[in-house]
């Protein structure tokens, strides 16, 4: 069995009035696990993973990050079809909050939501938890969480 990192999981929120909100977007019935609801993913293509992050971010809701986070945690799956196991990095991006959002095809909708609504939509444990870390890191200042800012004027 081997172990790959192919993927990246890509959260983006706001600041708005009523708070920090999270970008969800819902699959399209074309795509496979339909009609979940999801943060940005992506596969990693000749680059660096905060590189696909950015990509996928932009290809898929047209927005570019002021800032980006690694999140200090890694989501996994198992394929049986395929016998490996997946490792996924987390990141997690800043948009303004009057950023027009331009959903790619591969979604048909999409919601701002606070973190507990974002973490009852979400379909996988370790998104969910992504959510958590996220939110602790924004808001709770006596927290240990340390986060590793990119810098997007390197990029």
């Amino acid at each position: 069995m081997q172990i790959i990192s192919n993927l990246v999981e890509a959260h983006i929120f706001r600041i708005a009035d009523s708070g920090i909100e999270f970008l969800l977007m819902k699959r399209a019935e074309s795509e496979i696990y339909p009609n979940i609801w999801q943060m940005v993913t992506g596969s990693i293509e000749n680059e660096k993973a905060y590189e696909t992050a950015i990509r996928e971010i932009k290809e898929e809701t047209g927005l570019t990050p002021k800032l980006l986070w690694v999140v200090p945690r890694l989501n996994s799956f198992y394929s049986h079809e395929k016998d490996y196991i997946c490792m996924i990095p987390v990141f997690v991006g800043m948009v303004s909050e009057s950023a027009d959002v331009k959903i790619s095809s591969e979604h048909s909708e999409f919601k701002w939501v606070d973190a507990e609504t974002a973490k009852k939509m979400l379909a996988w444990q370790g998104q969910r938890e992504s959510v958590s870390a996220i939110y602790e890191f924004l808001t709770d200042k006596s927290s240990s969480l340390k986060f590793i800012e990119i810098p997007l004027t390197q990029i």
